[in-house]
């Protein structure tokens, strides 16, 4: 009998999945009340089920154990399974053994999202039947449909730590640095955990920009500082935009692009690789990495209005953040129009106060922290609204060219439910006929 440890969005799709297959299983869970407890009644998916502090008796009669990726290896149950000799596996394994199309895996301690989204647009604009799942937002066991000519997933490196067997067509790492420390024994375990991916791929693709991927045998390189002979797409910083070659032709130029930064050039890169060794044409690639918006939230362009481009990084609710969004929008525009503020968190912000000093001329200030923020900026113009359409407003009336950005560099939650109500707020006031 099946085990399902874990009952998130990963333990109900592995669910619905036995349940569709006619497979018996028993599902277990350590707290008592699951969030999508009522979701599981819904769908009588609780014949064998287990609430409360894990106990050996759940490993009774189970043979197979999928677990979900939130539970730790630290764990009594995950030591349980291991004494008994039990196949432990994720849901990518699961999906691996009933996908019926190629997949390409993607990870990285930034930016996999990205280039996994960007990698299904590209396949889409060659006209293929293309599933973009996983960590991304669609669990995989869900993503499984007829007529798929290729799967475009995003693995956690909590994701790959439960997987032992799976088969990539190929696998890009975007980048390693320190991240989920408090899940990993020490920084090497974490980096083991990502370059696993490798070991289940027929091609690699690595970045020769990052110190630890640079050393990997791989089949295919990108880069943008490290570029050589080896790199089958770079990059090379040509004033404020980056010009990008493929086999050392000149193919296009970042200002073509929608989105911004040098790191957004790094994930086109890694998109470019994976899908031209997958036989994507060069020509369409580039089309659909022109018309690609980013991700929402998340340094998303938004639209221009009379001469002014407009930027939604509301998923900045940290001071890196929005000096990441800074940055890379003053590689390309002159004059920086910021709305910050929110719930400021208890974090060291006086770079991000310098970096505004330098880099923006003017930034409209709302929420809790607008008081905090004002009092430590003075290189430029400072304006202070009740509510983001005040501050949509404000902007308008001090911005006649460059951008208009919105990354608050707080939480959203005295004013919003969440960093997407206040991304999509901010994108119907924008869009919205009265304010274009």
């Amino acid at each position: 009998m099946k085990l399902i440890l874990g009952m998130g969005i990963t333990g109900l799709s592995a669910a619905r999945f036995f349940a569709k297959n006619n497979e018996i299983f028993r599902i277990a869970d350590s707290r008592k009340n699951p969030a999508l407890l009522k979701v599981f009644q819904e769908e009588n998916l609780l014949d064998d089920c287990y609430f409360g502090d894990w106990n050996e008796s759940i490993l009774k009669d189970i043979d197979e154990v999928v677990i979900s990726p939130g539970i730790a290896q630290s764990e009594d149950i995950v030591r349980w399974i291991r004494e008994r000799k039990l196949n432990l596996i994720s849901d990518v394994e699961l999906f691996g053994r009933h996908s019926n199309a190629p997949i390409i895996g993607i990870t990285g301690s930034n930016g996999k999202s990205t280039v996994t989204q960007l990698l299904g647009e590209m396949a889409l604009a060659n006209h293929l039947n293309v599933v973009i799942c996983g960590n991304i937002g669609t669990p995989v066991l869900e993503s499984i449909a007829e007529n798929t000519d290729l799967y475009v997933v995003e693995l956690s490196s909590y994701q790959l730590d439960y997987t032992n067997q799976l088969d990539l067509f190929a696998a890009v790492i975007t980048n390693i640095s320190p991240d989920h420390l408090d899940r990993y024994e020490n920084y090497e375990a974490y980096i083991a955990s990502k370059l696993s991916i490798y070991s289940y791929s027929q091609y690699a693709i690595a970045n020769l920009d990052d110190s630890i991927l640079s050393k990997s045998n791989a089949d295919s390189y990108f880069a943008i500082e490290n570029y050589s002979s080896d790199c089958d797409f770079y990059a090379k910083k040509k004033d404020k935009f980056f010009e990008v070659f493929y086999k050392g032709e000149l193919i296009f130029n970042s200002q073509d692009l929608l989105v911004v930064g040098k790191h957004n050039i790094e994930n086109l890169l890694a998109a470019l690789s994976l899908g031209n060794q997958f036989g994507l044409s060069i020509e369409s690639m580039i089309n659909a990495a022109k018309k690609f918006k980013g991700l929402a939230h998340r340094l998303e362009f938004v639209t221009r209005i009379d001469q002014v481009d407009y930027y939604n990084d509301s998923k900045s609710t940290n001071a890196i953040s929005t000096i990441t969004a800074i940055n890379a929008l003053s590689e390309r525009y002159n004059k920086i129009t910021l709305i910050a503020g929110g719930i400021a968190k208890n974090e060291d912000y006086s770079q991000m106060f310098r970096l505004i000093n330098k880099k923006v001329n003017a930034i409209v200030l709302i929420g809790e922290s607008k008081d905090f923020f004002a009092q430590s900026i003075s290189g430029c113009l400072v304006i202070i609204e009740e509510s983001l359409e005040g501050a949509i407003a404000s902007a308008k009336k001090h911005v006649l060219e460059g951008a208009v950005l919105l990354s608050p560099g707080c939480a959203s939650f005295d004013m919003f439910s969440d960093f997407s109500e206040r991304g999509e707020v901010f994108k119907q006031l924008i869009l919205q006929p009265d304010n274009s």
